[in-house]
């Protein structure tokens, strides 16, 4: 078990049919208490974000690990551990943190929550591109200073967001759903995906495929990032894609913070070539840089893109019966394929 008073120490025996689930975070009280009713499970009491060496520890002492985007598992951890643990039922859509081939290569099955945070994290982006062309991050400052002197005609001016061009970097569930919403407010999208979607969808949402990548960073007024992490996707935006942007362009990013080369965002917004940026992601969490926070023309937020009740009781559904399908000998729905036979 993890070396930590903060866990729930082990039972002296386990519950006799039931699979030893260890959550590494505090999830709804509803959801944990459904877990109780059904599992063996060992809860983190305080909710602090798991060392490795608790992580060690718990994947040695379960057959099912609840983790989430806090807890990396890379190949060391999935070797180490005996062959007990069979399922890693994570809490959220994003598996990045998670080696999936060193997870294939133990015989340890991989699961998800897909599409349970796609409203939310869309509505998130949504706020984002707002509060940055808007510039209400900047007007919330002065006013908590005690800076405003009250209504001008010619202050905290913004940008209306109809009539511009939006680019949406992954075209999956949630670019779609930010796509939906940009065309309510009026605006051109423009998207780039791995896959084009189908013609009847394009037009359904009023979105135009772009398939050159650098195309698409110079016609956009914003752009937003709605693809995976990944090795592909590691700085996918650099120094070098920054420049391409129209000057003054603003960047969004809801996914996560590895996308962006950080160190030429900040060079960028210090220069002016970025007009500004709506960030929910970072690249050090939850470190941010003092730059960031500084920067009137950034409104930062911290990782809150799925942070709504309806979408977190969602996700812990989805692991529930993820691991009741896994429990009965069955395959669970929502199991992560990529690489899998």
């Amino acid at each position: 078990m993890p070396n930590s008073k903060h866990i729930v120490p082990p039972q002296t025996r386990r519950v006799a049919g039931k699979p030893r689930v260890i959550v590494t975070r505090r999830l709804l009280p509803e959801t944990e208490a459904r877990m109780a009713e059904l599992f063996d499970v060992v809860a983190n009491r305080d909710d602090h974000a798991f060392t490795r060496a608790e992580l060690a520890a718990a994947m040695a002492d379960a057959d099912v690990l609840v983790p989430t985007v806090t807890d990396v598992i890379d190949a060391d951890l999935i070797a180490a551990p005996p062959p007990r643990l069979r399922l890693i039922a994570n809490f959220g859509a994003g598996i990045d943190h998670i080696d999936l081939a060193a997870a294939r290569a133990r015989k340890i099955m991989v699961t998800n929550t897909p599409g349970v945070f796609t409203d939310d994290t869309a509505d998130m982006t949504l706020a984002l591109i707002l509060s940055v062309t808007r510039r209400l991050n900047h007007g919330g400052r002065v006013l908590r200073r005690g800076e405003w002197r009250g209504w001008s005609p010619s202050s905290l001016l913004g940008h209306r967001v109809g009539g511009r061009v939006l680019g949406i970097i992954g075209m999956g569930r949630i670019g779609q759903a930010v796509a939906h919403r940009a065309r309510a407010f009026g605006m051109t999208v423009l998207y780039h995906s791995r896959h084009r979607i189908p013609e009847a969808l394009e037009t359904m949402l009023g979105a135009h495929h772009v398939p050159d990548l650098d195309t698409l960073l110079r016609e956009a007024d914003i752009l937003t990032l709605h693809c995976p992490a990944s090795a592909e996707t590691h700085h996918l935006i650099d120094a070098r894609r920054i420049a391409l942007m129209k000057p003054g362009a603003i960047l969004i990013n809801t996914a996560r913070g590895s996308i962006v080369e950080e160190a030429a965002m900040i060079a960028a917004l210090a220069s002016g070539q970025l007009g500004g940026a709506g960030l929910d992601v970072f690249a050090h969490e939850p470190l941010v840089d003092q730059r960031l926070r500084d920067d009137p023309n950034v409104a930062i937020l911290p990782h809150m893109g799925s942070a709504t009740v309806e979408g977190r009781m969602a996700s812990g559904d989805k692991v529930i019966a993820n691991i009741r399908f896994w429990a009965d000998g069955h395959r669970p729905p929502d199991q992560v394929l990529d690489g899998w036979v």
